[in-house]
């Protein structure tokens, strides 16, 4: 249900713009989420976007990530700038009908309550 597209490997202070296919997905009040997960590390919730366009980030990402979304072809983006090695990660978009959006920046998890993709490597060396 959810297509993950755009890894790869770069430098760091390099760019990737990850993409998510989310044509699938049919229920538009949903939260939608990029998490990663690096080697022997819990998934952590990168990025937000609430169904008002309300965004949030985890800290470490401020300022050089940004998530969007364009509704009109059912796509969420990623936009990542000034990549550092320890971005390096399998990158995963999910949607959540659980609310608050925001609950997965601050230590929440996917609630299973959607769809999670298959995920898209990210590699900064």
């Amino acid at each position: 249900q959810l297509v993950e597209s755009g890894g790869g490997s770069v430098q760091a202070g390099g760019s990737l713009r990850l993409s998510c296919d989310a044509s699938g997905v049919t229920d538009k009040n949903v939260c939608m989420t990029w998490f990663r997960q690096a080697p022997g590390a819990e998934r952590e919730g990168v990025a937000t976007i609430d169904t008002d366009g309300r965004t949030d980030y985890i800290d470490s990402v401020k300022g050089r990530f940004t998530i969007s979304k364009d509704n009109a072809k059912n796509t969420l983006f990623l936009q990542m700038n000034n990549l550092r090695p320890e971005d390096t990660a399998m990158y995963y978009c999910a949607s959540d009908r659980m609310r608050p959006c925001r609950r997965v920046i601050y230590g929440g998890t996917w609630s299973g309550l959607g769809y999670l993709g298959q995920g898209t490597q990210v590699t900064v060396s």
